[in-house]
C-alpha cells in the first residue's frame, strides 16, 4: 500500500467513525423526541406526530433552542395548567447574567452553543492545556453528556458520550458540587478500569474538572481539561479562576433554561392553543 492510500484510507476510517457517531446521536435523541411528540399530540389535540414535531421545530427556530433541548424541556417540565392561558403565567424573568469572559454573539444574547465554547477556550486557557471538553447534565437520563471537546480522539468521546454518576472525575465532581483534580490517571483510584484505558489510550495522564453551578449550588454542566502528563498542582490563582468560571457559567445556563428555554416552550404552547397555526 503506498502512502498516498494509506493516508486515503485513514480519512475514509474517520469519515466513517464520524457518521457512526451521528448516527448514535441520533438514535439517543429519537426516543426522547417521540416520547415529546406523543406528549405535544395529546396535548394540543393534534393530527399526527407530524404536526408536534412541527411545533418544536418551529419554537427550537425562533428561540435559536436545539430541538433535543425543546423535546428535553417538553418531557420534563410540568404540563400546563388547562385552564389558563400562559404555560408560565406567573414567571418572573431575569436579566441575562454577564459573563466576563469572552462568548461570541449574535443579536441580542449569547446563545448557549457559543457560551459552552467559549467556557471550553477559557478553561484552557487558563490550564494552559490543549485538552478537554464540556458536558451538560442530561435532565432527562440523569448523568452528563459531552456538549463541545478538543484535542479528544473518537475513542474518548465515543466512550464518554454520556457519563453516570460513579467511574470518572467528572462524576467525582458532579456528586460533591466541587472541583476534583486527578494528579495521575494511571494510579487514581476514582476511575473504573474500562475508563481508566480508555483516558490513558486518549493520551490524557492528568484532568481537572470543575462543575458549573447554579448560585444555589446545583451542578448544570462540568467543564475538564486534561493533560498529557501527570500534574502536581494548579496553583491556586489558575484554580480561582477555573471556579470563577464555573460559577459564571453555571449561572448563565441556569438563566438560560429558565428563559429562553421557557420562551420557546411558551411560544410552542401558543401555537398548540391556535391548532398549530
Amino acid at each position: 500500500m503506498t502512502e498516498t492510500e494509506d493516508g486515503r484510507g485513514r480519512e475514509e476510517a474517520e469519515l466513517l467513525r464520524a457518521e457512526i457517531r451521528d448516527l448514535r446521536a441520533r438514535a439517543l435523541a429519537h426516543p426522547l423526541i417521540a416520547l415529546a411528540q406523543g406528549i405535544l399530540q395529546e396535548r394540543y389535540a393534534l393530527p399526527g406526530a407530524d404536526s408536534a414535531f412541527t411545533l418544536m421545530r418551529r419554537a427550537s427556530q425562533r428561540h435559536n433552542v436545539k430541538l433535543r433541548t425543546v423535546a428535553e424541556a417538553v418531557v420534563s417540565v410540568p404540563r400546563p395548567d388547562p385552564g389558563a392561558g400562559p404555560w408560565f403565567p406567573r414567571r418572573i424573568r431575569t436579566p441575562e447574567p454577564a459573563l466576563t469572559f469572552p462568548a461570541a454573539r449574535d443579536t441580542g444574547s449569547a446563545t448557549r452553543g457559543a457560551v459552552l465554547t467559549a467556557v471550553l477556550s477559557q478553561a484552557l486557557a487558563v490550564a494552559d492545556t490543549s485538552m478537554g471538553n464540556v458536558q451538560a447534565a442530561d435532565r432527562t437520563r440523569g448523568g452528563l453528556r459531552i456538549e463541545r471537546h478538543t484535542g479528544h480522539g473518537a475513542e474518548f468521546v465515543d466512550f464518554f458520550a454520556h457519563v453516570g454518576d460513579d467511574g470518572t472525575a467528572c462524576a467525582r465532581a458532579a456528586r460533591d458540587g466541587a472541583r476534583f483534580t486527578v494528579r495521575d490517571v494511571e494510579t487514581d483510584p476514582v476511575f473504573t478500569e474500562p475508563a481508566r484505558l480508555v483516558i490513558l489510550a486518549d493520551g490524557s495522564r492528568a484532568c481537572h474538572s470543575v462543575p458549573l453551578t447554579t448560585a444555589g449550588g446545583l451542578c448544570v454542566g462540568m467543564v475538564s481539561a486534561h493533560f498529557d502528563r501527570p500534574i502536581e498542582d494548579l496553583g491556586e490563582a489558575r484554580l480561582k479562576a477555573l471556579d470563577v468560571l464555573g460559577a459564571e457559567a453555571g449561572r448563565w445556563l441556569a438563566w438560560h433554561e429558565r428563559t429562553v428555554v421557557l420562551d420557546a416552550l411558551e411560544h410552542l404552547h401558543a401555537l398548540g392553543r391556535r391548532g398549530g397555526r
